[in-house]
């Protein structure tokens, strides 16, 4: 494999690892940093929405559920540059085109900073009739504006940090990507707590503090690659966007960017449903349990960040028979995993719904919506997980078609339909219902590609 010079010996032989350490132990050392970070950054989530329910009311808690399409759509812009540049660095590393690995990672921060303040710069002024487009009420949309307005303004620092916390874990460093993403969390809780019940500011102060901990963490992560130090580093050359590495990234990058749409429009429509059905307590139920079931969908994500450099690393090498087996390993983990949340909420829902609130109502909403909802969390992983390894082996078509067909093609259609017979009953089950249909297409789809294309294996 070509070497280049201005790469310290140590940190090639970390990415050199990827190639030949055991693929078990590789996605433990790759998986257990990133779902330290996802966990915190989901406990954060959930301490953040504890603070907001018991510090400012029930009301703020479903003012901030309505936040949630607007966030995944801003973060849709994010992954769009992040994930496909990520898995464009992780290929070219196979291939030891070292040269072109670094200059990805001048495109990912001048395409995040120029996304993320045109994104700011079309949403901000129009924050309140979008909200309202977003199923707020006028009991909830003052708290949806107050939170908002914050994340938007930060909106640039947190897709440039997305952009290069994923780069320097693709580079073979995930213990320092976690330290990041942890820092930010750590910081993040007591300036929530302080900004609530301390200085009295409620819904906006959480928010505020938000946004400080994503600049610091941003400011952070550049001082990283200014050192040259690590694989990928900061150099006048690297600034030049290139026509094709940020075509290769938008391809690959437009499956979770289509994804994060797709759930945007998706919680649209559900948030309207629940309006419809079950007014706003259904929908600050609906924010709880998303709240609740991201603390293990971030476990999930953690071990796909782990299995991605692994697997386009070998893809990029042809050593199929490695990249496989991280994928086998991931979705075996991951269902585990998703199986123990499915017991835990159906067994505990009210006990979990009393954290956020001492509001009966929204409680009883909560034990109904975790029973339903969470039927078909463990199946749920291996469609997860297959997307993305079709997103990590550059076969953004077929990413594309499994992240869309769950969204549009099985679960509008159901949430639409069903609660015309059961009411608010028919809005919950269209989740389970949806997510179970999607993941046999997934199987149908990997069982195609790997006797297609690796039959020799």
């Amino acid at each position: 494999m070509p070497q280049n010079k201005t790469i310290p010996v140590k940190n090639e032989e970390q990415t050199l690892l990827l190639g030949r350490e055991n693929v078990g132990k590789l996605l433990k050392k790759f998986s257990l940093p990133a779902i330290a970070a996802m966990i915190a950054s989901s406990m954060y989530n959930i301490v953040d929405s504890v603070m907001i329910g018991q510090g400012v009311g029930a009301m703020a808690i479903a003012g901030v559920a309505i936040c949630f399409p607007f966030m995944n759509l801003a973060a849709a812009f994010g992954s769009l540059v992040g994930v496909g540049a990520a898995t464009v660095f992780s290929i070219k590393l196979g291939e030891g085109d070292y040269k072109t690995a670094r200059l990805v990672l001048g495109n990912v921060v001048v395409l995040n900073t120029i996304i993320g303040l045109a994104f700011t710069a079309l949403t901000l002024p129009f924050l309140n009739p979008i909200l309202r487009f977003f199923g707020a009420s006028d009991a909830t949309v003052g708290f949806a504006y107050d939170y908002m307005k914050w994340i938007l303004i930060c909106n640039v620092f947190t897709h440039i940090f997305m952009g290069l916390n994923g780069l320097l874990r693709a580079a073979g460093f995930p213990n320092l990507s976690m330290g990041l993403t942890m820092g930010s969390v750590l910081l993040n809780i007591p300036l929530t707590y302080i900004a609530i019940f301390v200085m009295g500011m409620g819904i906006e102060g959480a928010a505020i503090a938000t946004t400080i901990s994503q600049i610091a963490a941003t400011l952070a992560s550049v001082m990283v690659f200014v050192k040259r130090n690590k694989i990928v580093y900061f150099s006048k050359d690297v600034f030049h966007l290139r026509k094709q590495i940020v075509k290769d990234s938008c391809a690959i990058g437009m499956s979770p960017f289509l994804m994060h749409v797709a759930g945007c429009l998706v919680v649209i429509i559900i948030n309207h449903a629940f309006q419809k059905h079950g007014g706003d307590f259904a929908i600050g139920a609906y924010g709880i349990i998303n709240r609740v079931s991201f603390v293990f969908m971030m476990v999930c994500f953690g071990l796909m960040q782990g299995m991605q450099p692994i697997v386009s690393y070998n893809y990029g090498a042809k050593q199929y028979s490695r990249m496989w087996h991280a994928y086998k390993l991931t979705v075996i983990w991951a269902t585990l995993i998703l199986a123990l949340a499915c017991a835990v909420c159906e067994i505990f829902p009210a006990f979990i719904a009393g954290f956020f609130t001492t509001d009966s109502e929204l409680i009883s909403q909560c034990v109904t919506g975790f029973r339903y909802s969470m039927l078909a969390f463990p199946v749920i992983a291996f469609g997860m997980v297959t997307t993305n390894f079709f997103q990590s082996t550059n076969k953004p078509k077929k990413s594309i078609f499994l992240s869309l067909t769950r969204q549009f093609l099985f679960l509008i259609p159901l949430i639409i339909i069903l609660p015309q017979y059961f009411g608010l009953l028919g809005v919950w089950l269209s989740l389970p219902i949806s997510d179970f249909i999607s993941t046999v297409l997934a199987f149908i789809f990997i069982k195609r590609e790997k006797r297609i294309h690796y039959s020799s294996l």
